[in-house]
């Protein structure tokens, strides 16, 4: 029986995190996008920022597989122009990172896989933007 995606989402999640650099490349490659992004962590505290991520993208996953999306609102808030001031833009070079990061690190990444993760994710990260 084939996996729903977000299911298969959730097991690539695991196997990402049980990779030692799996976050720290994340933001490598994020960062290697534009010079706007690496401006956004000039000042940050790369450990807790890496420990958030991780619950951050447990969070877009979680609410796809059917938990509340109240942490999407806060989130929304606290990158919206008064918050961060994250670009709505620049969501899509995360995007594009993270699924660079996972076919990186998961051993049983696929092209279906990352279409999988795309389609997983995107709705929150919609609304997250939308907050913007």
């Amino acid at each position: 029986m084939e996996l729903q995606p977000s299911d298969a989402v959730f097991q690539s999640y695991g196997r990402c995190c049980a990779s030692e650099h799996f976050f720290e490349d994340f933001y490598r490659i994020f960062m290697g996008k534009s010079d706007e992004v690496r401006s956004v962590f000039t000042s940050t505290d790369m450990p807790e920022q890496r420990r958030l991520l991780r619950a951050g993208i447990m969070w877009l996953i979680m609410v796809a597989r059917g938990a509340s999306d109240n942490k999407l609102a806060h989130l929304g808030k606290t990158h919206n122009r008064e918050g961060y001031n994250i670009q709505p833009y620049l969501y899509d070079y995360w995007l594009d990172a993270l699924l660079e990061t996972v076919a990186k690190h998961d051993n049983q990444h696929s092209d279906d896989l990352g279409r999988h993760w795309r389609t997983v994710l995107q709705p929150s990260i919609d609304k997250i933007r939308g907050a913007y």
